[in-house]
């Protein structure tokens, strides 16, 4: 049966709007996979310049019928077509009878000029049985991906991909009664033709090191197994060369163990026993010192010394220190963001107020190593049984398809170039270790074992695999200390092919995710399509993997990825390039003037557009573009290269990205975003970024559930209004998630409704219309921690309009603060949501404490410390270099631009 034009598989609902809309006919429709419920479709019919949204189930018996509509008796069909065709006609409960089919369309072509998503394949209507001519091939191919787990040999699968699509002619043997499968036999044949020389040259040698041990040689051609007929020569002598081989094999080890042996017993030799090296134990971290200036012109020393839990201040020119300060007598560090090298670090005394110091060091790195080790003392020294703050390091790679040098501690140091760590610092090991790599192809378990000895000899730990996840040569591994593998649950792993039809692995992704005590983390590793001109076709392969890839808690499925946990890193060869004349690029790398290249960067701009990455924070980069290098050295770009098609252009270009996104109100710090510079295997140079991070752990109470009155908390709401970038006329609902929930939970519809500008629906709910949610626990310091995700469904469809999250933190109190932020869906922006909240703590259940991360904090050059330690946590402030200055900052009043045109705000 020939494909239905109408029917658009997965497409988003966002993507059918605009689909209907450049149809722009009454009647036009399409149907799509339903994304609330499996095996079910939606109906998107166009009428009157408004989308309207039907939704298709199937019952038990498995036929199809239109969601019933009050007053509408239930019509059941068998097929999908059976159903579209009856509602063709007029009179069926629809706003109108269905009349222009809106075909899909078809997207450019890859760099290679096959199809990109596979459109040019037939696709199978629902409920329509392919004939099995078509099926079997298409299973075969299926499988044969499926089994393919690393970097294949093209020629080899282009034998056995030619051969399962004409295999037919044995198959039509076998029927006939001839089990031979000559088509078979030649197809191996003609593939592993040159594997005779290299199994002659393995199979001499073999045979030679066993008559060194067995001087009667093991005969040439033992008996083969006669399981396989074939009518071939060539390869019924390529059998008995490999079972000749697997014989020597075998035997080989028993032979020379049992030759040792009798040497051992003939002469009398004994043998030494083995002794076993001990663990290296953790390197304590040596006293640290720091050239300040004090003051207009005085200079001094800061010396940090981790193990006593102490800085001390000494003046030039004096033998004796002038003042030691105990950690715990440290109560705030302010940085400077407008001298970047400046601190000032406020201190408690006796019967006195607090008194602070300004210090000034050489540069910004020095400053930021003093902080970080002064955090790292806070962390040693203090009483906590988990952590409050963890040190993360994201690194990615394309190695090139060759093998990695012999040592990788620059990249792991996270030295080189761009914002790097201090000398200092650098070898401070940190908590969690994310590696992806791309065209890597290195064993999956060589690949692991030589990263743990890699991070062994330079920190002497012995890092415990947490998850290791492949896709061909596109892998990630996640190593972590051992005092924090009991901290690690809910482990998940997943891929995604964005390859040729999205069939193949050699482009897509692998993700892994799991809960760090309370903080949920995400990690996704890409490659994506390359070419310059291939700026859609990266965008696509983005929307697939956000789409495809299943991590994080299957409850919250419907969520947007980005929205499933409280930190996602997303990195890898993203293959974004640079819109410029390669020569002007290679002026402005000369000069360093990087500011001129980000702003033609890919990337960027599509960031810009809200194409890809939505809200996604990324590091300053001040490093050369890390493709393409001439192999070998890092001094030379080379951006030309030879493709059967002619000359390809490869100009310089940041492919290799580090992004992330968190849950609002938490802590994340990028301390290092750069590249490494001696590290020449590859054309690609290894890219890394650190990250302080806020963690949470599993929360006791101070009063223990049952001890008193139950005094419960309360999330309570005054209004909230949506703006959805939506066609449709649909009533909606709102659901809430949240982990402090017991439940999910269900506003009730809209009361207020808004369709009057053309391409938004603006809706309202009152107090009425929203739930109050009781979280399970009541008390400020766990509430502080808990976020909020809201889900904005039509009533029809219960199909999500966009998502969001956010953070109970700022709303804690007595009256109700507002909030603002956009909702997302499937990667897209669609709409925004504003509001009035408060959370309602009892009494008795208010108190809280400072955390680890929270006595660090930002300040202007004229503002004074605070005198007093707030009473309620504050947000942690956010980092500069959090967002590259490429992007523009966010607006600080409204958000979407559809506010200014309802409420006529000029």
């Amino acid at each position: 049966m020939a494909a239905a034009r109408w029917y658009h598989r997965d497409i988003s609902q966002v993507v059918a709007e605009e689909l209907l809309a450049k149809a722009g006919r009454d009647g036009s429709f399409l149907v799509r996979d339903s994304e609330s419920v499996k095996g079910a479709y939606a109906l998107c019919l166009l009428f009157q310049r408004h989308v309207y949204t039907y939704r298709i189930l199937p019952d038990e018996e498995g036929l199809l019928s239109v969601q019933t509509i009050q007053g509408i008796q239930a019509k059941c069909f068998r097929t999908l077509p059976e159903l579209i065709g009856a509602y063709q006609h007029p009179d069926n409960g629809l706003v109108t009878p269905l009349l222009h089919a809106v075909p899909r369309p078809r997207p450019e072509e890859d760099s290679d000029g096959e199809d990109a998503r596979g459109w040019g394949h037939t696709v199978p209507c629902p409920g329509a049985a392919p004939s099995s001519r078509t099926h079997i091939p298409q299973q075969l191919h299926q499988r044969l991906q499926e089994q393919v787990h690393s970097s294949p040999a093209s020629d080899f699968m282009g034998f056995m991909a030619e051969y399962l699509s004409h295999h037919a002619h044995d198959l039509e043997a076998l029927c006939h009664g001839h089990p031979q499968l000559r088509h078979l036999s030649t197809a191996l044949a003609t593939a592993c033709r040159a594997l005779h020389s290299e199994i002659d040259f393995t199979l001499a040698g073999l045979e030679t090191l066993a008559r060194v041990f067995n001087p009667p040689a093991s005969p040439r051609s033992p008996a083969r197994e006669q399981g396989f007929l074939s009518s071939d020569p060539d390869l019924e002598l390529l059998l008995n060369k490999i079972s000749t081989v697997n014989h020597l094999l075998s035997s080989l080890e028993k032979k020379v163990l049992k030759s040792l042996q009798e040497t051992v017993t003939r002469h009398n030799l004994a043998l030494p026993s083995v002794a076993v090296a001990p663990l290296p134990a953790a390197r304590p971290l040596a006293v640290q010192n720091f050239e300040v200036k004090v003051g207009k012109s005085q200079r001094a020393a800061l010396t940090v010394d981790m193990e006593l839990g102490t800085v001390t201040i000494t003046k030039q020119g004096s033998g004796s220190p002038e003042e030691v300060i105990p950690q715990d007598k440290i109560l705030q560090l302010i940085k400077y963001q407008s001298v970047q090298s400046k601190v000032r670090l406020v201190c408690s005394r006796e019967n006195q107020k607090s008194l602070s110091r300004d210090f000034i060091f050489p540069n910004a790195r020095k400053r930021e190593a003093f902080c970080q080790l002064l955090q790292l003392m806070k962390i040693q020294h203090s009483n906590l049984d988990e952590p409050e703050i963890i040190s993360v390091y994201v690194g990615t790679w394309n190695m090139g398809s060759m093998p990695p040098p012999r040592s990788l501690a620059s990249w792991l140091t996270s030295r080189g170039l761009g914002c790097t760590q201090d000398e200092t610092t650098a070898c401070i090991p940190h908590d969690l270790y994310v590696i992806g790599t791309q065209e890597n192809s290195v064993g999956d378990r060589e690949w692991v074992e030589f990263l743990c000895a890699s991070l062994k000899t330079l920190m002497a730990i012995n890092y415990r695999v947490v998850a290791l996840q492949c896709l061909w040569s596109i892998k990630i591994v996640v190593l972590v200390k051992p005092e924090h593998q009991r901290r690690i649950s809910h482990v998940h792993t997943s891929s995604v092919k964005t390859g040729i039809a999205n069939t193949l692995g050699n482009k897509g992704a692998v993700g892994i995710s799991f809960l760090f005590n309370g903080t949920s983390f995400g990690f996704i590793n890409c490659h994506l399509a390359s070419g310059s001109e291939k700026t859609h076709r990266r965008n696509q392969n983005y929307s697939d993997i956000l789409h495809s890839l299943a991590l994080g808690d299957k409850r919250l499925g419907g969520f947007d990825l980005t929205l499933r946990f409280t930190h996602l890193f997303w990195f890898g060869d993203l293959n974004y390039r640079l819109d410029m004349d390669v020569q002007d690029i290679l002026s402005h790398i000369v000069k360093k003037e990087f500011q001129a290249l980000l702003a033609v960067d890919q990337l960027n701009l599509e960031r810009e557009k809200n194409k890809v990455f939505l809200r996604f924070n990324e590091g300053d980069i001040s490093f050369p573009p890390t493709y393409r290098y001439e192999r070998g050295t890092r001094d030379t770009y080379v951006w030309q290269k030879s493709k059967p098609t002619g000359m390809r252009i490869n100009v310089p270009s940041w492919c290799d990205r580090i992004l992330w996104k968190s849950h609002p109100e938490t802590h994340v710090v990028c301390n290092s975003y750069g590249c490494t510079d001696d590290i020449v295997t590859s054309d690609h140079s290894p890219v890394f970024a650190t990250f302080e991070v806020g963690v949470t752990s599993q929360f006791v109470p101070k009063e223990a559930p049952g001890s008193g009155p139950e005094a419960l908390a309360c999330i309570e709401w005054e209004s909230i209004e949506v703006i959805l970038k939506t066609t449709s006329r649909s009533k909606c609902y709102i659901e809430f998630h949240s982990y402090c929930l017991e439940e999910v939970q269900r506003s009730g519809e809209n009361t207020f409704q808004n369709c009057d500008i053309p391409g938004f629906l603006k809706l309202g709910w009152s107090s009425k219309q929203l739930p109050v949610l009781n979280p399970i626990l009541p008390d400020l310091e766990y509430l502080g921690d808990q976020h909020l995700l809201l889900s904005v469904k039509g009533v029809e469809s219960c199909e999500s309009y966009g998502e969001c999250c956010l953070a109970l933190r700022s709303a804690i109190g007595t009256t109700a603060q507002q909030f603002e932020t956009f909702l997302f869906h499937r990667g897209e922006e669609t709409g925004s949501v504003r509001g009035w909240m408060r959370v309602r703590v009892p009494r008795g259940r208010s108190g809280t404490r400072e955390r680890l991360y929270e006595w660090i904090s930002f300040e202007e050059e004229d503002a004074e410390p605070a005198a007093e330690p707030p009473t309620c946590p504050k947000p942690a402030p956010q980092r500069l270099r959090s967002r590259p200055r490429s992007l523009p900052e966010p607006a600080t009043g409204y958000t979407n631009p559809a506010y200014f045109i309802f409420e006529g705000v000029p």
